[in-house]
């Protein structure tokens, strides 16, 4: 009996110490709440005053002063995970064509910026890995898997890159919420978002209560947003932040709300009422 006694015993203390390591290697698991900072999310970065998902619009927002950056990921057709919003790149660069038809090497060729501004031209396209590099400690990151049941597998190779540096100011979302469903599987310790479009029935009490079984952020269209949305959401454990605030009546409302943070164009709208 004692001998069992003490087994049990080396077996908590074990899982305890795992756990501990793995909160300091990822930061803390996902238990929901909402945070007291509201938090400023730069959409595409600071994509009001430079070319989104490039340098130039990250370093804006950093440069103002955002508490994370948000930026889409997609994957070349040879594999190379890239930060584009659209599925082609006919909007917003100087080339044509689908970013999954494309090689990683052609689609770095391409102009990223000049469609915004003259000064921006020869703005390019980053991989995944170098938003990491280059981010990772200056801002948390709103990670936006783009249409992910085009790029089989992006769960898996996302999380590859994710483990690299710590998940505590780090969230993966997407539209897509069996995706996110995978992408919890694989990596419970980093945090998940579900993106909402509008809808005129707003959403159910019953939809939150399932993504709650997952995730930790709702982060729906601003049109959707009211105070019962926001008690619904924290009552869950979860956080709101809603997208996407471009003009100073927006985020003055949605502070108004209560809610955990706002996506926008423009950082300093938001940090001006913070």
């Amino acid at each position: 009996m004692l001998k069992n006694s003490f087994l049990i015993l080396c077996s908590v203390l074990l899982i305890g110490l795992l756990m501990s390591q793995a909160v300091q290697a990822y930061g803390e698991p996902v238990t929901g709440g909402a945070e007291n900072k509201m938090l400023t999310i730069a959409h595409r970065g600071a994509s009001g005053y430079a070319p989104e998902n490039t340098k130039a619009s990250f370093d804006k927002a950093i440069e103002i002063g955002t508490d994370w950056i948000e930026f889409d990921v997609q994957r070349s057709r040879d594999g190379e995970l890239v930060v584009i919003h659209d599925t082609s790149v006919d909007r917003t660069t100087n080339g044509t064509g689908e970013v999954r038809d494309l090689h990683a090497a052609d689609l770095k060729k391409l102009d990223a910026g000049s469609w915004f501004s003259p000064e921006f031209k020869g703005e390019g396209i980053m991989t995944f890995s170098e938003v990491l590099e280059r981010y990772n400690g200056k801002a948390g990151m709103l990670i936006e898997l783009k249409s992910p049941s085009l790029y089989p597998g992006i769960e898996q190779q996302v999380a590859d890159e994710l483990v690299k540096y710590p998940l505590a100011d780090k969230v993966v979302q997407s539209f897509e919420q069996d995706s996110m469903k995978k992408m919890h599987a694989i990596l419970p310790f980093v945090k998940i978002g579900v993106l909402m479009k509008y809808r005129p029935l707003g959403i159910s009490g019953r939809q939150l209560e399932e993504i709650s079984n997952y995730a930790s952020f709702v982060n729906p269209n601003k049109k959707l947003v009211n105070r019962g949305l926001v008690q619904k959401i924290h009552a869950l454990g979860m956080r709101i932040t809603p997208y996407t605030v471009r003009d100073k009546a927006s985020a003055a409302f949605l502070k108004s709300m209560e809610v955990d943070g706002m996506v926008t164009d423009y950082p300093d709208y938001v940090n001006e009422i913070k």
